[in-house]
């Protein structure tokens, strides 16, 4: 397809087209002539990557070329591959390490992390983004006086460790090739993230409603 019927089918304007392909984040397409270049499906797939990337997720134009590198290199195994692409996405405030209530912090999330299990998390430790922003996240509540015993945060992990094996399935089912199913599990972390935060919210109107309408 030319960039006329490129951006008719993905909704994106052929400006933007252009401006995604200076900065690396379309791959560019086969010439035809000296001014003109066709696209394949793999474009306009890689364009809703883009879109989730910068519209949805807010990601800086230089951090999704990052995520698309990395999604890209076959050098990697696969869950490499899957672990760089998403830790390259946004992630929320480092532990403030100068913060009494941090070092609590850490050792609560490694307490937890070794009653769920979860052996990856415990070998990649500070270095996973993750785990900085559940510290961080744990060390507020720590601060302001709400719970965050581990006994507490494990029915939240559990439901979580849920929730990855649904995305997980979600992901091999959506594409063939490695590379595919990165670029979906790119996607459906920063597009299911706001679902997720949606339905919490709603499910808590709705049990509210039940607990403490006649209040």
């Amino acid at each position: 397809m030319r960039l006329k019927e490129l951006s008719e089918r993905s909704g994106v304007p052929t400006a933007t087209i252009k401006y995604y392909l200076r900065e690396r984040l379309l791959p560019p397409g086969e010439r035809v002539s000296a001014t003109q270049a066709e696209y394949g499906e793999e474009h306009l797939r890689r364009l809703r990557l883009v879109r989730a990337l910068i519209q949805v997720g807010r990601v800086p134009v230089a951090t999704a070329r990052e995520v698309l590198e990395t999604a890209e290199d076959e050098s990697l195994p696969q869950n490499t591959r899957m672990g760089a692409a998403v830790w390259a996405l946004p992630h929320g405030p480092e532990p403030a390490e100068d913060d009494p209530e941090t070092a609590d912090a850490r050792h609560q999330v490694d307490t937890l992390l070794e009653r769920l299990g979860w052996t990856y998390g415990q070998e990649l430790g500070d270095t996973s983004p993750a785990y900085g922003m559940l510290v961080a996240a744990i060390a507020s509540l720590a601060r302001l006086g709400y719970p965050h015993e581990t006994d507490h945060l494990l029915l939240h992990a559990r439901l979580a460790a849920e929730l990855a094996v649904a995305d997980l399935d979600l992901v091999e089912k959506y594409g063939g090739s490695p590379t595919e199913r990165i670029e979906a599990v790119v996607a459906l972390t920063v597009l299911y993230e706001p679902v997720l935060l949606a339905l919490r919210r709603l499910a808590e109107t709705e049990e509210s409603g039940r607990r403490f309408t006649d209040s």
